[in-house]
């Protein structure tokens, strides 16, 4: 090993106080935790510097990548964001009172409204995507592409079976 972090440290003295027990979970998650903590950082100052919060962010951005006319309906958004219904009535309400959506009758049913990104939603949203993917990176500079997609394919793996 070249170089250790912190997480080297903390596993090497469990190994000492607890030989009995293999750390090699806290080698993967202990770092993904903290690199979890580091990215929330950064995502939340990339919303800030579009003064959106980071539910505001998972709302718009659902919209947004619905593509035009950048609406879906409350259920749709309730899926894409995993909240509660009642919830996601406030999380609307909020956005309304902003102007970054509006409630529009929708057409197919009268029974039921489609929330629709607004100009200054997209133009916010959009910001905010153009900054995190720049901030991401950054973060990510220290890996070369193959590196990249390699992690990548490793941790959708360990997603998907966790979606099981």
């Amino acid at each position: 090993m070249s170089e250790a972090d912190e997480v080297d440290r903390i596993v090497e003295a469990w190994n000492v106080q607890r030989p009995d027990l293999d750390f090699s979970p806290l080698e993967v998650l202990s770092r993904m935790d903290r690199l979890t903590r580091l990215l929330d950082r950064a995502r939340r100052d990339v919303f800030r510097r579009s003064e959106l919060e980071s539910w505001e962010w998972d709302v718009l951005s659902a919209l947004r990548r619905s593509g035009d006319p950048f609406q879906l309906s409350p259920k749709q958004l309730l899926q894409q964001t995993l909240v509660s219904s009642g919830t996601m009535t406030n999380r609307i309400d909020r956005l309304v009172a902003r102007r970054l959506v509006r409630r529009e009758a929708d057409p197919g049913d009268g029974r039921s409204i489609l929330v629709t990104l607004t100009d200054d939603g997209r133009t916010r949203v959009d910001a905010a995507i153009t900054r995190l993917v720049d901030v991401e990176a950054d973060l990510l500079q220290a890996l070369p592409r193959g590196d990249r997609d390699r992690l990548a394919t490793l941790l959708r793996k360990l997603s998907l079976s966790f979606d099981s």
